[in-house]
């Protein structure tokens, strides 16, 4: 089944320049956001301290929610609604008395709201060290992927094909953080999968069109690099839409339907699947193209 055909002759090549402009761009309001709201907005798994999930009879207000937490030493707890009458409260503070934590609970909520009116669906608890350490074995796990996915693509093909891989999931992550951070996402271990998932799923579809770019080279090798690359992914457009689409309405359905446990991780995926075909399409094949502009293969480049 074709949706494109591979007959088609669209200038991709011509809109590298502008797509690398709107991408910068991208990123700068993801730094700019970043900055704005001191960092990313680190869960529980990263920030250490208490998640309490707790689903109410009926609607409750915050404020009588917080002061149910004060009353047993967890000042500033953060309220947020999570579903129908369903809330979470989150803490920097971790109970000091493990054992005894779940029974002060109970008897704070049993004393504001009374028995029977609610329901505790789940309590986690992250010292701060261990949070320290989630957040460095995270950051280490997504940059190995990359140096993992330089090698593996620098031995397949050659090293300018395996920089522009590279550059091009470097940006779907940033991208990503870029509307994490606009949107106020809680980024913890959920996160990071969807980030590691974005990384095998974007440099899938890299690999198709520089495995098309490096066989179009072989047999038109008097053709210049710019009309190899605009022809191999054109060839491989229909492949791309496809396979891309068919992803991205599984993500709409359990972006929407999925529930609040998977939302922030569906979110994650729909912007890195989009990010994916754009990088591979407009910032993958540009790093190629100016990596035989600093040193030649033999390949003709316009002028």
């Amino acid at each position: 089944m074709e949706i494109i055909k591979t007959e088609t002759h669209y200038n991709f090549v011509k809109l590298m320049k502008p797509a690398t402009i709107l991408s910068l761009a991208v990123i700068i309001i993801g730094i700019a956001s970043l900055i704005w709201h001191a960092g990313p907005n680190y869960g529980i798994d990263f920030s250490g301290g208490t998640l309490i999930q707790i689903k109410f009879k009926s609607d409750t207000h915050t404020d009588k929610i917080r002061k149910a937490f004060q009353s047993i030493g967890f000042e500033g707890s953060i309220i947020q609604d999570y579903g129908v009458k369903e809330v979470l409260v989150r803490t920097p503070e971790t109970g000091k008395d493990t054992a005894n934590f779940t029974p002060q609970v109970e008897k704070a909520l049993e004393t504001a709201f009374g028995a029977g009116n609610y329901e505790i669906r789940r309590i986690e608890m992250v010292g701060p060290k261990v949070g320290r350490d989630l957040t460095r074995k995270a950051i280490l796990a997504i940059i190995f992927s990359w140096l993992g996915i330089l090698i593996y693509v620098g031995f397949r093909f050659e090293f300018r094909y395996a920089l522009g891989g590279i550059i091009a999931l470097v940006h779907d992550v940033l991208v990503t953080i870029t509307f994490l951070s606009l949107f106020d996402k809680e980024f913890d271990l959920n996160i990071v999968a969807a980030l590691l998932t974005i990384v095998g799923y974007s440099i899938n579809d890299t690999i198709v069109i520089f495995d098309r770019i490096r066989e179009n080279a072989r047999k038109n090798i008097r053709q210049s690099l710019d009309d190899i690359i605009n022809a191999s992914v054109n060839q491989t457009l229909s492949r791309t839409i496809l396979t891309s689409f068919t992803v991205f309405i599984v993500l709409l359905v359990l972006f929407f339907f999925g529930g609040q446990v998977i939302h922030d991780f569906a979110f994650t995926l729909i912007v890195g699947t989009i990010s994916g075909v754009y990088s591979t399409v407009f910032i993958a094949s540009p790093i190629v193209l100016l990596f035989e502009k600093i040193k030649p293969s033999g390949l003709k480049r316009k002028k």
